[in-house]
């Protein structure tokens, strides 16, 4: 038993305990240091040494940026992506420093305001007291770059180090996936980083900005941290938050379909996590939802929800972002007779499939739009060969968006196209770690390619170039207001084990589990998946003469069919 002196002091006293750790590193590279008249940075190299993190009486080698009548200025580079901030350890100066954070080399050159800089939601740019022979913590957002300039003038900054703070969630990767093709193993690894970095407090959607819990957001983060991470208190808290604050006929961050994408992830966090106690909490909620959002059904089973946002990249489509709403609906409302089945409730789980069924018989025209034909083929709206044939299997990867791209992948899967939908995960999410991410962003266009820079990349003013983060983004995200690192752009973690592995409960608590793996053209594929009960591992290896080899274990309770 632990003996709180706090609460020996003064029993009053309430405290919350963080559950996530802090991690300290130094930078790995020196991107940028001011080399004109009126300035100077010297010993730079120190900061990329190892650091102890306390201020001394001992100089030993110090950096130091000295400031004439111009402002000393330095850019560094911590090598991934990360939450949190700085600490810069001095000697016997202090002053004040500008620091500005960036998720791009060029983000973190940046004034507010210019292409989209912003300090919303976070602080990335600003000035700061630096204390005499002391430690001073700086920052909390979402970065890899960060660019450090004295203030004022004559005068002199002496730096034992800058150490980057990391605030996350130390949990174990419980699921694995390996395959023959290194690029998609770093992908998998990248899908699932991106989700763990977004595992704050609360599940957020990203960790410059947002900063939020958006619920449609949640549902391929929440798919990614089942299959990897397990069961993770952030999730019941992030989806408890949304409906506390959310009273029916109220809609989920003010966008229908994110209240139906809430009954989704409850139906579908059920299968693995199987906590009924969780879901019986649910209960009086999912009916309300379920009643209200059937007024919102006309007799011919067209919906008659107004906002039909999906996201972003398919706002300019209207009619196309109706279809996937409608179809969206139809899942919603399947999702919530299965609940209401779990749940015993008989009489709301019948209302809740018919729902379903009248709303799947009005099929619109997805009108060209990726996002909202793959929902109709998931949604049993069309057949996913057709859909394949007419329009998900052309163009590769032009439409997709990394949200909905998760979508697509299944829609094509379903159509037996795994090597195609592989080829998109290669090309697509690919394609942002050719241009060094480490992490997946909000938005992604594949044009976007086409003579850009890399996001450790500082183009001079001449360049032909365009900026990778400052040229990019649309809509909410435009510039360097877009987020690099987003969770909804995960998909292709749980995808990858859902179909290459062929992974996917089928009962509660994941007591019963479908194996159907699908290698396509590779080699073999191995990886484990968390369970209530204990790990699933899964081994696919093919054989000379075409046919997979399938190998598993299981843990006592868990019933594999194939």
């Amino acid at each position: 038993m632990s003996f709180d002196l706090r609460n020996k002091i003064n029993p009053n006293i309430h405290s919350i305990r963080d559950e996530r750790v802090t991690d300290y590193f130094c930078p790995v590279k020196i991107l940028w240091q001011y080399t004109g008249e009126g300035a100077e940075v010297e010993n730079s190299e120190v900061l990329l040494r190892e650091p102890i993190g306390q201020a001394t009486l001992e100089a030993g080698e110090l950096c130091i940026l000295r400031n004439h009548d111009q402002k000393a200025g330095i850019l560094l580079d911590f090598g991934i992506e990360m939450q949190g901030g700085i600490q810069l350890v001095t000697h016997l100066t202090g002053g004040k420093v500008r620091v500005r954070f960036g998720e791009s080399a060029m983000e973190a050159m940046s004034d507010v305001g210019q292409k989209g800089a912003t300090n919303d939601h976070a602080i990335r740019d600003g000035i700061y007291a630096v204390s005499w022979l002391g430690m001073t913590a700086i920052g909390n957002t979402g970065f890899r770059f960060c660019r450090i300039d004295l203030e004022g003038e004559n005068c002199e900054l002496h730096l034992k180090s800058v150490r980057a703070a990391m605030t996350y969630r130390d949990i174990p990767c419980l699921g694995s996936f390996e395959c023959d093709d290194e690029r998609l193993n770093a992908i998998w690894r990248t899908a699932a980083y991106t989700v763990q970095l977004n595992m704050q407090e609360y599940v957020w959607d990203g960790v410059k900005r947002d900063r939020l819990v958006w619920i449609g957001d949640m549902h391929p983060e929440v798919s990614t941290i089942d299959y990897v991470f397990g069961q993770q208190n952030c999730v019941e808290k992030s989806l408890d938050l949304a409906k506390n604050n959310t009273p029916v006929p109220q809609v989920m961050n003010g966008i229908p379909a994110y209240s139906l994408w809430w009954i989704l992830i409850q139906r579908d966090h059920y299968l693995h996590i199987g906590d009924r106690d969780y879901l019986e909490k649910q209960h009086d909620y999912i009916v309300q939802t379920v009643r209200y959002f059937s007024t919102l059904i006309a007799e011919n089973g067209e919906s008659l929800i107004e906002n039909n946002f999906l996201d972003w990249p398919s706002s300019v489509n209207p009619e196309g972002q109706k279809a996937g709403v409608q179809a969206l609906f139809v899942l919603s409302m399947k999702a919530a007779a299965d609940i209401l089945n779990h749940l015993s409730d008989t009489e709301n789980a019948v209302f809740a499939a018919k729902c379903a069924e009248k709303l799947r018989q009005h099929v619109v025209d997805a009108n060209g739009l990726k996002q909202a034909a793959a929902l109709q083929v998931l949604a049993g709206q069309i057949d996913a060969g057709f859909a394949y044939d007419d329009l998900l299997g052309k163009n590769g990867v032009h439409g997709f968006s990394t949200f909905l791209g998760y979508y697509i992948l299944k829609a094509i899967a379903e159509a037996g196209q795994i090597d195609f939908a592989l080829n998109c995960i290669r090309e697509y999410w690919g394609a942002m770690l050719d241009l060094g991410a480490t992490t997946f962003w909000e938005d992604f266009d594949i044009d976007w390619t086409e003579n850009c820079s890399r996001v450790d990349e500082l183009l001079p003013e001449d360049s032909d170039k365009k900026d990778i983060h400052g040229d990019f983004g649309g809509y909410c995200y435009s510039g360097y207001r877009h987020s690099f690192c987003h969770g909804w752009a995960s998909g292709p973690a749980p995808f990858l084990m859902q179909y290459v592995l062929g992974i996917m409960p089928i009962a509660d608590g994941c007591k019963r589990i479908r194996l159907t793996p699908q290698l396509g053209s590779l080699q073999y594929a191995k990886g484990s998946f968390p369970t209530p009960k204990g790990l699933v591992t899964v081994c696919c290896e093919k054989q000379p003469d075409g046919t997979v080899d399938v190998r598993y274990t299981a843990p006592d309770g868990i019933e594999i069919v194939f």
